[in-house]
């Protein structure tokens, strides 16, 4: 069944930074950086125009990942409309670790579930176990769908993930160097098998983490120490892995962005601090090489949504 002619609907996702330090392909966190789309029916053919990040180097036809994600919801849907035009405002930085391929996955699905006229809402289960499979690991998903902090995993039955509500004091800071770096050419210099005592001592600061980020912000340094992946991968990126270790030498907690080039600092608002910015935030950004750029960014508790359309992204 197609979509009649001339309906739309936009859809809101944010950035997201996956992995936090030790829960490698493991967890997320929505930050309040967002990439707006409108998807609309037309009478035939396909159109996309983008503003903003990547506008000058991705694709605007079928193999633009956006239309991708949308044509395999479509798919499962059961429905294709004749004709589609895709407006995107981007400013989630490309290739930078700031999960901008997962976001639109995400916008493409959410944008085909809302503009199918025989659904109500968006099914985030199938939304999540589909855009799993177009990613290869829910990391980014799953908080670029939920919002807020995920833990994530796979199932025989699918993907996985829970949403965690981080504790108010945490505020992210992201550092986001010129350059850009491949998530392929990222994960093929990690080892295929790590010895005991690594993998025990990220077990633990991945259950760490989880009681650092809701409930006691003050255990984040340890909490994001890491042993798996990040130093693994210094050959790709030197200079990330400087300012990391700068960082975390200051006591800051701080972690390569999903698969670099960016960090994530997890700063953290003390007592008695009042005003927008923290001076931990301050802080890190005198620490930062010239040339990158500071973006401190709230936590994006919503997570994908559909704007101007009563379609609901249906709870969990």
């Amino acid at each position: 069944m197609s979509a009649p002619a001339g309906d739309a609907v936009r859809v809101r996702v944010p950035a997201t930074s996956a992995n936090l330090g030790p829960a490698f392909d493991c967890a997320g966190l929505a930050l309040a950086r967002h990439d707006v789309l409108e998807f609309s029916t037309a009478a035939g053919g396909l159109e996309v125009v983008m503003t903003g990040e990547g506008a000058h180097s991705l694709p605007a036809d079928e193999s633009h990942l956006v239309v991708r994600a949308f044509r395999a919801a479509c798919d499962r849907l059961g429905w294709r409309p004749s004709g589609l035009r895709v407006v995107a405002e981007n400013t989630i930085p490309q290739g930078r670790g700031m999960g901008s391929s997962a976001a639109a996955v995400v916008a493409g699905i959410v944008g085909a579930w809302a503009l199918c006229p025989d659904v109500e809402d968006v099914d985030l289960d199938a939304a999540l176990g589909l855009a799993t499979e177009m990613e290869g690991h829910p990391d980014n998903v799953a908080p670029c769908l939920l919002g807020g902090a995920t833990l994530s995993w796979t199932t025989p039955g699918g993907a996985r993930a829970e949403r965690l509500a981080v504790h108010p004091d945490v505020v992210p800071v992201v550092l986001v160097p010129p350059g850009t770096l491949s998530t392929h050419v990222a994960r093929s210099l990690l080892p295929e098998l790590v010895p005991h005592a690594d993998a025990v001592f990220n077990a633990s600061r991945a259950a760490l983490l989880t009681h650092a980020l809701t409930t006691a912000p003050a255990l984040l340094l340890d909490a994001t120490d890491d042993r798996l992946h990040q130093r693994q991968r210094a050959a790709a990126m030197p200079d990330t892995l400087a300012v990391l270790e700068r960082l975390r030498a200051a006591g800051h907690a701080a972690v390569v962005s999903g698969a670099g080039p960016s960090v994530l600092v997890l700063a953290r608002r003390l007592d008695g601090e009042v005003g927008e910015e923290p001076g931990a935030v301050r802080t890190v950004a005198d620490l930062t090489p010239q040339g990158w750029a500071v973006l401190p960014l709230d936590v994006d508790a919503g997570g994908a949504a559909v704007l101007d359309r009563g379609v609901q992204v249906s709870s969990r």
